[in-house]
């Protein structure tokens, strides 16, 4: 007997086939990218707003210790000299050999042109557009960068996680993935769904990819069928239990698997760095979790790799110099970014340092901005990919002038 199909009836149908659609790797996001060259880069968005001053302490200025009575860092609040002016913060202590291997550096006093209205959702919109200004802005700057590189395809990047990430929306062509959102299907149930989907363009093209991150070539990745007690085996097509680990964990191994064979850039973020309240643990955990990440993708992309590789976490905006009543500080303007990989000339602090007196400070509030984010990250791009600095002017981040070269890579 023939029997016809419809999506529809497909979809319907799929609690009994073990199919969790919401779970789906067709429906979640993660952003990867596979190019025309040799080196890798990955972008993390830390979502909160992240304290620079607490990261990287300035103990070395005179004004420091009278601003963070009870936030206090360098030697002799437990923080990690690194230069006889900056502290590193100790939750990050297991990252000093990648500072010392000259692998691991920073850049102080940067910030996105936003400025006075302090809006998480502003700050991070303007941060993953590039731009001057929201007005128009669509892309992201990463998938601006994509469509100026021929030969990029939707295995060249890839966005990780479960957030949106507007940094690579465009239309250069982009893969997704979540860590929990692995698509097992059996020999069967993959060619009912081809045939399903047969007449709908659109579905094969997000099956095809759904089906492609399943079938990782890394063991660890390799996920078997879950069984239903009634029904079909050979019909089965399951999402498995959540991943085992840490999110942060399991994106950072998957970015690293990616990152190892076609992908060349990798984007995801990590959340919790709003700090208005204790500051001390709050701060502590998130920096927990970006010291694992970078651990991660080092270990995962083995030395080879590793050495031609830039990682950048940047920031929304940095948060006031000044602590508030409740342990913590609130929204401000200048912050840092956290340079990471065997590509990235580390080992120091980058950037020109704009000091803490009330008269250097931005709005008397916050630490003065005295370099363009974008500017820095722009001069990463030129040196991982090639790009004309006219284009990474115009089209990348238009609007913006690179200025002189921060030597920020080797």
């Amino acid at each position: 007997m023939t029997q016809s199909f419809s999506r529809r009836g497909f979809l319907t149908r799929s609690a009994l086939i073990g199919c969790s659609l919401a779970a789906s790797p067709l429906l979640t996001p993660v952003t990867f990218a596979a190019a025309p060259w040799d080196t890798r880069l990955v972008v993390i968005v830390l979502r909160g707003g992240m304290d620079g001053i607490g990261v990287v302490q300035p103990y070395g200025d005179p004004d420091y210790a009278g601003l963070r009575k009870h936030l206090n860092g360098g030697p002799a609040h437990g923080g990690l000299d690194l230069d006889g002016f900056f502290a590193l913060h100790p939750a990050m202590k297991r990252l000093l050999p990648i500072w010392r291997r000259g692998e691991l550096g920073f850049v102080h006093a940067v910030s996105t042109p936003y400025r006075d209205k302090r809006s998480h959702f502003d700050g991070q919109d303007l941060l993953e557009a590039g731009t001057e200004t929201l007005t128009g802005a669509r892309a992201g700057w990463l998938n601006r960068m994509l469509q100026e590189i021929p030969g990029t395809n939707a295995r060249t990047a890839f966005a990780l996680g479960n957030g949106d990430m507007k940094i690579l929306n465009g239309a250069a062509p982009v893969s997704n993935w979540s860590p929990d959102a692995n698509l097992v299907m059996s020999a069967q149930a993959e060619r009912l769904a081809h045939l399903v989907m047969e007449d709908d363009p659109l579905f094969q093209v997000a099956l095809e990819e759904a089906l492609s991150l399943s079938r990782s070539d890394d063991p660890e990745l390799q996920l078997t069928d879950n069984l239903l007690e009634d029904g079909d085996a050979d019909m089965q097509m399951s999402i498995p239990a959540r991943a085992r680990g840490e999110a942060h964990v399991n994106i950072a191994e998957f970015a690293a698997s990616q990152l190892k064979q076609d992908a060349r850039v990798a984007s995801f973020s990590i959340n919790g760095w709003d700090t208005h309240n204790r500051q001390k643990p709050v701060l502590a955990k998130a920096l927990g979790q970006l010291t694992e990440t970078i651990l991660t993708l080092e270990k995962g992309l083995g030395p080879k790799v590793w050495s031609k590789t830039a990682i950048v976490a940047m920031t929304e905006f940095g948060r006031t110099v000044r602590e508030n009543g409740t342990a913590g500080t609130d929204h401000g303007t200048g912050g840092a970014m956290v340079l990471a990989g065997g590509a990235v000339r580390g080992g120091r602090v980058h950037g020109r340092w704009p000091g803490l007196s009330e008269a250097d400070l931005y709005a008397r509030r916050d630490l003065m901005p005295t370099a363009d984010l974008r500017a820095q990250t722009a001069w990463i791009l030129a040196g991982l990919t090639g790009l004309d600095r006219h284009v990474l002017e115009t089209v990348v981040f238009p609007g913006m002038q690179m200025e002189s070269d921060p030597a920020l890579l080797r």
